[in-house]
């Protein structure tokens, strides 16, 4: 059986334009699981692989990504703050 223990879910939810993906980013890069920071208004974030995602510079579908942080696993969920993606 697995060990939860060093287990981390992490929703990030807020309204439009409120930094969820770029707080996810910067997650990724603090923890070594990427290793250049992608700007969102530059259509290079992880986890908007969307192409209507980089065009737009908004997330429209919820993403899940994983990295570790000393014994710990992140399971982090970035989701969309438009109202029409919610």
């Amino acid at each position: 059986m697995t060990d939860l223990s060093n287990y981390r879910n992490i929703g990030i939810f807020a309204h439009v334009d409120a930094g969820k993906t770029t707080t996810t980013e910067r997650i990724l890069k603090l923890t070594g699981k990427i290793h250049k920071t992608g700007e969102v208004h530059d259509g290079a974030a992880t986890t908007d692989f969307m192409e209507q995602e980089q065009e737009r510079g908004i997330t429209i579908q919820s993403a899940a990504t994983t990295c570790y942080w000393h014994d710990h696993r992140l399971n982090i969920i970035d989701t969309p703050g438009h109202v029409d993606f919610t």
